[in-house]
Order: structure tokens, then sequence, then C-alpha cells
């Protein structure tokens, strides 16, 4: 975290043509915003380099999932204001971190492009939720406090001499269709049993956290999911002997995309198989 704390400080020190510096030409605006609010001036020049916020030191994470998970959100206006709080901790040089809130807003506000890399293919955006939790996140905050929506990509380096960069919205669909649909997947899945079907709930979670943060996944990749994953009788029958509960929970989260308009115009027989599914599941269940 210094080192990277670091950089962009150095960078505003370089007396270079403001054209070819952005961060300088950035810095001495940011500092003279703030001697202009009265900051002294060796404040207002290190408010003005700082560049790296993260989560409280000795925490983890952006707050989304635990806030998704129990649906205690009303707009992405809430989903933002909890990135926010949990992430607004400024990264300085020497390793010190401080809450600023209001700077992080501010910074989040100018972004033009949200990128995230991966550097192997042992998991991918649908199978973590550290995924949708920071790039959804970011995405969702840029687009909230700058007004604009970003473009988000995804960079893949596990073949560092072939890198490849794809929008978010390519690879969302790229492994829906490569993992979550196909039915090789499903069938490894299922020879797991209870583990199996947790992690096809888990991608379920993952796929509606990407819809919440960033409206990227579409109405025909909810359809599929619940056709392919939740409603085919052979899926239902494996949910029902090793995991049922991870069937209630995974239906849950469809019903409630469709509720919070995430699914777009979502097919009514669809919903309905789904909503019955879920009564016999909880009349299972207790």
């Amino acid at each position: 975290m210094r080192l990277l704390a670091t950089v962009p400080k150095r960078l505003a020190e370089q007396d270079e043509p403001l054209e070819l510096n952005p961060i300088r030409e950035s810095w001495l605006r940011d500092r003279q915003s703030a001697i202009e609010q009265g900051i002294a001036g060796p404040e207002a020049a290190r408010l003005a380099a700082l560049r790296v916020f993260s989560s409280e030191p000795g925490a983890y994470g952006t707050g989304l999932l635990p806030l998704i998970d129990a649906g205690n959100w009303e707009s992405k206006r809430d989903l933002v204001d909890v990135f926010c709080r949990w992430g607004g901790f400024a990264f300085d040089s020497d390793g010190s971190a401080d809450e600023q809130r209001a700077l992080f807003r501010a910074r989040l506000s100018e972004i033009e492009v949200v990128h995230q890399n991966q550097d192997n293919r042992e998991h991918d955006i649908l199978d973590s939720d550290d995924y949708f939790q920071f790039q959804g996140g970011l995405h969702a905050a840029v687009k909230q406090l700058g007004g604009k929506t970003p473009a988000t990509y995804h960079g893949d380096s596990s073949r560092p001499d072939q890198p490849r960069v794809r929008t978010l919205d390519e690879e969302i669909v790229r492994v829906i269709h490569s993992r979550v649909l196909n039915p090789r997947w499903i069938e490894a899945m299922r020879r797991h049993g209870y583990k199996g079907a947790f992690e096809m709930a888990a991608t379920v979670d993952y796929l509606f956290g990407y819809g919440a943060t960033t409206n990227l996944i579409k109405g025909i990749h909810y359809q599929e999911v619940a056709r392919v994953l939740l409603l085919d009788p052979e899926q239902k029958r494996f949910f029902q002997r090793h995991n049922p509960a991870a069937l209630e929970e995974a239906t849950e989260r469809l019903l409630e995309a469709a509720e919070r308009g995430l699914w777009e115009s979502p097919d009514r027989d669809t919903v309905a198989a789904l909503e019955s599914n879920l009564l016999e599941l909880q009349g299972q269940l207790e």
C-alpha cells in the first residue's frame, strides 16, 4: 500500500507540462481547491495526492455481500453508500490510513474507466463474491456519483504471453455460456452432491450481485439460469436429494431479481414455476 500510494505522489511532484502529466494537473487543481477551503498548504498538498483507497486497516471487503444477502437495500444509492463507507480509507505513502469518505466520493465521481484483472483460470467472475463486490460496487459508485456509466472492462492475463481485455458485458456472457449453462459443468457439480448444489446456488447469488450493481445481467440470462439450473426436473431432483436449502436460496434470489426489476420482463410462466417450487420447498423444509 505504501508503494501504491507513493506512485501518484511522485508523479505529482514531476515538473512536467500538464498536458503530459494529468496526475500533476489534478494534484495542482485539488491542492488549490483545498487551500481555498482553508486547509493549510502542506496538508492541502498531502490530501491532493491521495489516490489509494481501501477498507479500514484490519478489515476486508466492501460491505456489499452481507447487505445484498440480507436484502436490506432499496436502491443503488444504498449500495453506493455502503461501498463508500467501507472503502473510504485513504492510504498515504508512509502506510498510514485515515477515513476520507468525502474525498473518496470525489475521486469516484471523476472516474471514466473501471478495470479488474484476473490472472488465473481457476475461477471466474460468477464463482467468487469478490468480483461483484469490488468491480460491481465500483461500477455502481462511479455511475451514481459521476452521473455517467463508466466503461467497465475485465482483464484476462491467465496467459501472460496472450493477455486479453474484454468488456464486462462480454465477460459475463462468456462465463454464463461457457460454464453456468454448460451441461458438463452441471454434471460435474452433481457428482459433488451437497457441495455441488451449494456452488450452483452461489453462482446464482453472484449473478444477482452483478445484476444489482451493474444491470448487465439481461432478462434472457435470468430466464436461462432459471430454466437450466433450477426448473429442470433432473436438477430439481438433484437439489432435493442433496441440498434443498440451496435450491430454496437460489429460487428466492431469482424471484427477488424479478421483484426488484433487475430481471426485465420476466416470463410469467417461469416466475409462476419458481414460486410454486419455492412453496413446495418451504413446506418440505418445515
